[in-house]
């Protein structure tokens, strides 16, 4: 159905729901899925209580786990059929230039340089949009209790960041979708609009949107 794409990106700020849509296309295609694990990082949530302290440390957990997904994409391409992560590399950048200090960022671009994987380049990207409101009332409906620090201002400065980069971005074919009014985790018709979509493509970057 989707097999002549080998290796698919879903992007997104954080509430956009691109893991959700990562697990339903690899349950869909069959393909090994790759998260990245926010869970797993131990400073994620004295992160959110104390921003400016944790920074640096929660960043680095996750450049050095995002390079080591990086490599599993790289060597899995000669041994798996697909694969489906709910990340990207390429934007390992975005958040760091966000909540790094100067000097922190100068240090971290040097070990990001340094450890940089061997580039994976997806042969499709799905990059999730929503309102920050939007964003924010999902992230208290799933209730992670270190996400409720989170505010509308930051979700409004990462959304802007991720639109400016994916502005940009042309390394893939890209299908920027407004995921306000869809809900591909619980909602299987809007599951296979998207899936339908992604089949329709030809260009290099389209757009989805489903009004209300």
């Amino acid at each position: 159905m989707l097999g002549r794409y080998h290796h698919i990106a879903v992007e997104g700020p954080i509430g956009a729901g691109k893991t959700s849509l990562a697990r339903r296309l690899a349950a869909l295609t069959g393909a090994e899925l790759i998260l990245e694990g926010a869970d797993e990082n131990p400073f994620l949530p004295r992160f959110y209580e104390d921003r400016e302290r944790h920074a640096l440390a929660t960043q680095l957990f996750f450049l050095i786990s995002r390079v080591e997904q990086a490599r599993r994409l790289s060597q899995g391409e000669l041994f798996t059929p697909a694969t489906v992560a709910d990340f990207m590399f390429d934007k390992d950048m975005l958040f760091a230039r966000m909540i790094l200090n100067e000097a922190e960022f100068r240090l971290y671009r040097q070990l990001h340089d340094g450890l940089r994987p061997p580039a994976v380049t997806p042969d499709l990207v799905i990059y999730l949009q929503a309102p920050p409101a939007t964003l924010l009332e999902r992230i208290r409906k799933r209730g992670r209790p270190y996400e409720r620090q989170l505010g509308e201002a930051f979700l409004t400065d990462l959304a802007k960041a991720y639109s400016e980069f994916f502005y940009h971005y042309d390394a893939a074919p890209l299908l920027i979708v407004n995921s306000e009014h869809l809900n591909f985790a619980d909602k299987d018709a809007d599951f296979e609009l998207l899936v339908q979509r992604i089949q329709d493509m030809r260009g290099m970057r389209e757009f989805f949107n489903l009004g209300v």
